[in-house]
């Protein structure tokens, strides 16, 4: 059972977080998405390693919550931890001076043991957490903490604090993954003496990875978008991990990233020239101005200002940038690039800063307001990684209107949607392939659009401010997670109430007929149903709402049924009387006349044959004949009294419900067949005869067979009523004896006319 009373409590743990410490997307994601969990009604605690870089009035703001030792192989280290409350959140700054009391996070010699301490004391510390928080959820990221679930599962299992820990572990890049010799699996690890640990650890036969033994020990995996979940599953994305993964694929998701939209706001941000918004991006002219200046860039605004900020890396693509600058260049497009990485990149770069002074920036630097800057600036943001598992520039540049191009990989795919210059649809520009010619391509397609045709590269920017990337979103999908990983504990009211607000308005709208006749009634069934029920002053809407929609659900069926067992019996009792009424008139033909011979033996086998066909007819024609009939009917009903019509409709539903829906027409036809042999003008006959002469008026068709003449028949009939209505308009009503007394004259000529008919058909 639920429990209602207890919030989901989760510890989500990172070798870096923003603002405290920060190399790349990592920590902007440790920096958000905590804050985001919080928000929807969780609890959260950060833990992160106190590092020397860590600036000194955060320090200063941290308390000493706890101590205790760690063990670790043959040793016992201190462990700290430092609590510090900031914007909502909860941090656990883990402490211990050996290991994290250094001038970078990475990088280091003994780096396999600094964070196998790590995460040793991230599993030893829950023991160590605030007064009523038992942990439900431990959230690792990265090969740093990829240690946590196993130590939990072989050191920590069977405790009772640890019974409910669930463990997430979340892939940021699955190129690093904490590779170390196998020397370290007892001197460090101490797991060398548990076979089961030993062999998940091992990568070959003399090295363990770190990231491994998450993906074999963690309950579920994800990642930062949903195309890199599919990519490492392959060969060429797995980087040698691809095999497990496609084994533990049933607990590999992505959830793509967020960005936190509050602190990259063109609006408010002041570490750009001019603020601008989506309506008003005047502002943006003028941060474009200010970094050319800056950069020492020709000062225009005719010229499309593309720039880079990340990594020199191959991964980052910058092979291809390499091959296609000198194109790009001299192309007439300004280019600015920021980062650090490989030599031979750095070199390269510099080389075409001077190549092409005015028209090429290198700012081999780390630069965070820089870069702001430049994401606020620029008209275009080059991003053709070889992999990229979500990537937040591309996001960040999209949110400061400056449209990315992007190679189709990743998270790169899943964030940009490419420009369609037929439907105006887009966010960015993107190209398929590893290749150089086709990112050179890319680029010029932006370019000449921003010269060519400003007002679609103006819809295209307002559209790219305009997509919704904040957390909250990507907070919502690891709720789900989490909530199905501990279904006792219930989830917070105001996340689950949200489709059910969306699935109103659907069941409001009646006319799909999937949709169930129970929910359609407040909206629109209501009125049409109860005329159903009132045999007089509605029976006319009924007829015409079923005529509307004859199989729109199991309600509207039985109306229909209902409204056909009526329209019959009306039409029989109207017949029989206009055809005792055209007896007596001397204008009229003697249609109507030729009825009564056939009422003995020849109206009884027709009617027999009729009743038949007419089966066959009605499931093929059924729609056609009910608008017909309807019409028809319509027409006799308003010139009718209405007591007459509350009798009809109420001996005709009686009839529909006792017989049932199936047969309740065809057993509708066999009662006018036999009020026909009682009453003297027939009701079966005046339809059958009307049919037949009329045929021939209507359509001619070329020698069709006997039971198409009398399926045919059947479908025509409304027509025939119709006109034998208007035709005696001036007639006086004749009584029954008299029609039977001018009956004879008439019978042969009808029955051959009638003979002569058929044989010609």
């Amino acid at each position: 059972m639920a429990d209602s009373s207890k919030k989901m409590q989760i510890v989500f743990a990172s070798a870096e977080c923003a603002p405290f410490v920060k190399t790349g997307g990592l920590g902007d994601v440790a920096g958000s998405l905590p804050a985001a969990l919080v928000r929807a009604g969780a609890e959260v605690i950060v833990m992160v390693p106190k590092y020397a870089t860590i600036k000194d009035e955060y320090k200063a703001q941290m308390e000493h919550f706890s101590d205790f030792y760690v063990s670790l192989g043959w040793r016992n280290e201190y462990c700290g931890l430092e609590k510090l409350e900031h914007d909502g959140v909860t941090y656990m700054f883990i402490d211990n001076e050996r290991y994290f009391a250094r001038d970078y996070p990475y990088g280091f010699f003994d780096d396999g043991e600094r964070f196998a301490f790590f995460s040793k004391a991230i599993t030893e510390s829950l023991q160590h957490l605030p007064a009523g928080f038992e942990c439900d959820i431990l959230h690792c990221n990265d090969w740093q903490t990829a240690l946590a679930p196993v130590f939990l599962r072989e050191f920590y299992q069977g405790l009772p604090l640890y019974d409910r820990v669930k463990t997430v572990f979340s892939i940021h890049n699955v190129a690093f993954q904490g590779q170390f010799s196998d020397t370290v699996m007892e001197d460090i690890l101490g797991v060398a003496h548990i076979p089961a640990a030993a062999s998940q650890l091992r990568c070959d036969a003399c090295s363990i990875n770190y990231m491994l033994g998450a993906l074999h020990y963690a309950d579920a995996i994800t990642t930062v978008s949903p195309t890199y979940a599919g990519e490492i599953q392959t060969p060429e994305f797995g980087e040698g991990l691809d095999g497990v993964l496609r084994e533990r694929s049933y607990a590999l998701q992505g959830i793509l990233n967020g960005i936190d939209v509050a602190g990259f706001d063109p609006a408010t941000d002041k570490r750009i020239a001019a603020n601008y918004t989506v309506d008003d991006r005047s502002g943006k002219a003028v941060c474009k101005a200010k970094l050319q200046e800056e950069l020492g860039l020709e000062v225009r605004d005719d010229r499309p200002l593309m720039v880079m900020v990340t990594r020199l890396t191959r991964q980052k693509g910058m092979d291809l940038v390499m091959y296609a600058l000198d194109r790009i260049l001299s192309g007439g497009v300004q280019v600015a690039v920021l980062g650090t990485g490989d030599r031979d990149y750095e070199d390269g770069l510099r080389y075409f800063q001077d190549k092409y002074p005015g028209t090429m920036a290198a700012r081999i630097e780390f630069d965070p307001a820089l870069s702001q800057r430049m994401y606020a600036a620029a008209d275009m943001f080059l991003m053709p990684s070889k992999f990229e598992p979500c990537g937040l520039s591309q996001i960040i540049a999209m949110r400061y209107g400056t449209l990315p191009i992007v190679r189709e990989t990743g998270g790169l795919k899943d964030t940009v949607q490419p420009y369609n210059e037929f439907t105006g649809e887009g966010t960015g520009f993107s190209f398929t392939n590893f290749n150089g010619d086709e990112m050179g391509d890319a680029v010029f397609r932006a370019a000449r659009l921003f010269w060519d045709n400003r007002d679609a590269w103006n819809q295209l920017v307002t559209q790219a401010m305009s997509q919704d990337f904040s957390w909250t979103r990507s907070a919502d999908k690891y709720l789900d997670l989490y909530f199905f990983m501990h279904p006792e504990i219930e989830r917070p009211v105001a996340v689950v109430e949200e489709p059910e607000a969306v699935a109103e308005p659907v069941a409001a709208e009646e006319p799909k007929a999937e949709e169930k006749p129970v929910e359609a009634k407040p909206a629109k069934a209501e009125p049409e149903v109860k005329p159903a029920a009132k045999p007089a002053a509605k029976k006319t809407t009924t007829r015409k709402t079923t005529a509307k929609k004859p199989t729109a659900t199991k309600a509207a069926a039985t109306k229909t049924t209902v409204a056909k067992a009526t329209t019959t019996r009306k039409r029989t009792t109207a017949a029989a009387k206009k055809a005792a009424e055209a007896e007596a008139a001397p204008e009229v033909k003697a249609d109507a006349t030729e009825d009564k011979p056939a009422v003995k033996t020849p109206a009884k086998t027709a009617a027999k044959k009729r009743t038949a066909t007419t089966k066959k007819a009605t499931a093929a024609k059924k729609t056609t004949t009910t608008k017909s009939t309807t019409k028809a009917a319509t027409t006799k009903a308003a010139a009718k009294p209405v007591a007459k019509l509350e009798e009809t409709s109420a001996e005709s539903k009686a009839e529909a419900t006792v017989e049932g829906k199936p047969a309740a027409k065809t057993t509708t036809r066999k009662r006018t067949t036999t009020t026909t042999k009682k009453t003297t003008t027939t009701a079966a006959a005046p339809e059958g005869e009307a049919k037949v002469e009329d045929k021939p008026a209507v359509k001619a068709k070329p020698a069709p067979k006997a039971s198409e003449t009398k399926s045919a028949a059947v479908k025509e009939e409304p027509k025939a009523e119709v006109k034998a209505k208007t035709e005696p308009a001036k007639e006086t009503p004749v009584s029954p004896a008299a029609a039977t007394e001018k009956k004879t004259p008439s019978k042969k000529t009808s029955v051959r006319k009638a003979t002569a008919t058929r044989k010609r058909r």
